[in-house]
C-alpha cells in the first residue's frame, strides 16, 4: 500500500529563526495573527517579542494569553471570542505543546462548530481551518510538525485526542534559543516525551519509510543530547539537537502514530494533572517492556540507534538492553513513580479501569506491537504506580 505523509509547509529551523516570523506571514500572504500563548511567557517578556516581531514587520497581531495547561474545551471559549473579536486570519501557537494544542483548536472552532468532541479520535478533521504558525518553547512535544492536538474534555476529564489534517500547522519556526531558560525538569520530560515520539512512531503498527527515518535520527540525537541538556541548561550545542530531534520525533509520529505508552498517558494526564511528558517518563520502561516480544527487531533497531547495541547483539538481547538504557535514563533525570509524585493510591487505583477504558477508547493502544486486552493495562498502571 503506498505511504502518504503530510508536514508543514514552511519550516525555519535553527538560533535566531524567530527573526524569520514577518518574513514567514508574508510567504503565505498573512496580515491578522492572534498570538496564542500562557501567561508566564507574557509575563517573561518572550510574547511582547514577537507581538513587536510581528509590528515590525506590518502586520496586526492580537495577544490571547489565558490558555492553561493540558487544555480543556472550557479553556478554549475564551479563545474563540478572540478569534471572532481580532478578525484574525491565521493564529500563532507560541509556547510548549499545550498553547500550541489550544492554538489548532481555536484554527478548527474558527471555521467548524464544536463541541470539539465532534473531532476526536477515531474521527479525523480535514475540513477548514485558520492557518497555524506554530512556535515551541520546549523541546518535547513535536507539535509544531504534528496533524494532532490534545483537549480535555471539561465535562467528563477525557483526554481527547483530535486527529487530522485540519490541526496540521502550515509553518513551523524551530528556534532553540527559545528553550534556553527551560529548568531541569521540563527539560527532562519534554525529552523523555520526545524520545517515546520516536520510538513508538518507529515500532507502531502504521510505521513507514517516511516516519522510520526521521525517528532513528531522532533517537541518535537525544541519545547524545538530553543528559547534557539536562544536566547543563546552557549547552547550546544540545539544546539545538534537541530542538531538531523534538521536531523529527513530531514528524515522525504525525506520519505513523503513537501507540500504548501515549493511550495510557493521557488518562493521567486527565485524571491527576500530571504533565504530558511526565506521566510518558513514569510509563516509558515498564511499557516498553511489555511491548517487546510483538516486535523485537524494530526495537533493536531503535537500541542500536540509542547506542546501547550494535549489528552484532541479537535483536532479543539488544531489545531488552533499550528497556534496561531507559530505565537508566529516567533514574538518571529523576522521573517519579505515581506514588512518589504524591499521587493518592486508592485514588489511582479506584480509577485504573477508568484509565485503562479510556486508553483503549483513543485508539492508540491498537497501533502497538503487542495489543493489550484491557486487563493487562489496568495490570500494567498496577505496576507503573510504585
Amino acid at each position: 500500500m503506498p505511504t502518504s505523509a503530510a508536514f508543514p509547509r514552511h519550516i525555519r529551523i535553527g538560533g535566531g529563526a524567530l527573526g524569520e516570523l514577518g518574513a514567514v506571514l508574508d510567504a503565505l500572504q498573512l496580515h491578522r495573527p492572534l498570538v496564542v500563548t500562557d501567561p508566564y511567557l507574557t509575563t517573561s517578556g518572550a510574547s511582547h517579542r514577537v507581538i513587536s516581531l510581528l509590528s515590525a514587520a506590518g502586520k496586526a497581531p492580537a495577544l490571547f494569553d489565558r490558555t492553561v495547561a493540558d487544555p480543556t474545551t472550557a479553556s478554549l471559549d475564551q479563545g474563540v471570542v478572540a478569534v471572532h473579536e481580532h478578525r484574525a486570519d491565521c493564529i500563532i501557537g507560541f509556547g510548549g505543546g499545550s498553547p500550541m494544542d489550544t492554538a489548532k483548536a481555536l484554527g478548527v472552532l474558527a471555521l467548524q462548530p464544536g463541541p470539539m468532541r465532534r473531532y476526536k479520535a477515531p474521527n479525523s478533521n480535514g475540513g477548514p481551518a485558520l492557518p497555524i504558525i506554530a512556535i515551541p518553547t520546549t523541546a518535547g512535544s513535536g507539535s509544531e510538525a504534528t496533524q494532532f492536538t490534545v483537549i480535555s474534555d471539561s465535562e467528563t476529564n477525557e483526554k481527547m485526542l483530535c486527529p487530522g489534517l485540519s490541526f496540521l500547522p502550515i509553518a513551523a519556526i524551530v528556534d532553540f534559543e527559545l528553550t534556553m531558560t527551560m529548568p531541569p525538569r521540563l527539560t527532562a520530560d519534554t525529552g523523555v516525551d520526545a524520545l517515546t515520539h520516536a520510538v513508538e512512531a518507529y515500532v507502531s503498527r502504521r510505521a513507514n519509510p517516511i516516519s522510520d527515518g526521521l525517528a532513528l535520527s531522532a533517537i541518535r540525537l537525544i541519545a547524545t543530547h538530553l543528559r547534557r541538556a539536562y544536566f547543563d541548561g546552557s549547552d547550546a550545542s544540545a539544546r539545538a539537537a534537541m530542538m531538531a530531534a523534538s521536531t523529527q520525533a513530531g514528524m515522525a509520529f504525525s506520519n505513523s502514530s503513537v501507540a500504548l505508552v501515549h493511550g495510557m498517558s493521557r488518562p493521567i494526564g486527565a485524571h491527576f494533572h500530571v504533565a504530558h511528558g511526565l506521566s510518558n517518563a513514569m510509563l516509558f520502561p515498564v511499557v516498553t517492556a511489555f511491548s517487546v516480544s510483538g516486535a523485537p527487531g524494530r526495537y533493536a533497531d531503535c537500541a542500536r540507534a540509542y547506542g546501547v547495541a550494535d549489528a552484532t547483539t541479537s535483536d532479543r538481547a539488544a531489545a531488552g538492553a533499550l528497556v534496561d538504557a531507559l530505565t537508566a535514563l529516567c533514574a538518571d533525570l529523576e522521573v517519579p513513580t505515581p506514588r512518589s509524585y504524591g499521587i493518592d493510591s486508592a485514588a489511582w487505583q479506584s480509577l485504573v479501569p477508568l484509565m485503562a477504558e479510556q486508553a483503549v477508547a483513543s485508539g492508540s493502544p491498537a497501533n502497538n506491537p503487542v495489543i493489550p486486552e484491557p486487563a493487562q493495562i489496568e495490570a500494567l498502571y498496577a505496576q507503573v504506580y510504585g
